[in-house]
């Protein structure tokens, strides 16, 4: 296991971050054979003015960017998006260690929600695997069903 350290992401990493999110969804476009996902289609700008919004963390090790992940908190839930992992680096505790700290950042949250692609049965397991429970689904186009999942927080008071 490559030992790394999650921190906040600063605007400055949003070009490495970008580059490493269009090369995490590569295998989500071949899966649903569409090159046109978000992920893969949004532009620096973009990103830069999510620093703005939302809580980016970065996983790292040294200097090499290995994952990140986002949220925005609103109305007591945090919505967790865009949790990637470098494909080198996939299977290593990284995501898991990513969406840990992303929940850990808020406290006081009732809950937390997230979604990913019906056909993307590792993410998925690896969100049960963290709590999660599937909450309902949502048909973007006929090839593209996602598919969301919520999660109480256990430390809210």
């Amino acid at each position: 296991m490559t030992a790394f350290a999650v921190l906040p992401a600063e605007i400055e990493d949003a070009p490495s971050i970008l580059e490493l999110q269009r090369e995490a969804y590569q295998s989500e476009a071949k899966l649903y054979n569409d090159w046109s996902i978000p992920p893969l289609t949004q532009s620096l700008a973009s990103l830069q003015d999510e620093f703005g919004s939302s809580l980016i963390l970065k996983a790292t090790t040294g200097s090499t960017l290995l994952g990140s992940v986002r949220a925005q908190f609103r109305d007591g839930i945090v919505h967790i998006g865009r949790l990637i992992v470098g494909p080198t680096a996939q299977r290593q505790g990284i995501g898991g260690a990513l969406l840990q700290a992303i929940e850990n950042s808020y406290p006081g949250a009732t809950g937390f929600e997230l979604f990913t692609g019906s056909l993307s049965t590792g993410n998925i397991r690896l969100y049960q695997r963290h709590g999660y429970v599937i909450s309902h689904e949502r048909t973007l186009s006929p090839s593209v069903t996602l598919v969301y999942l919520r999660k109480s927080n256990a430390t809210a008071a």
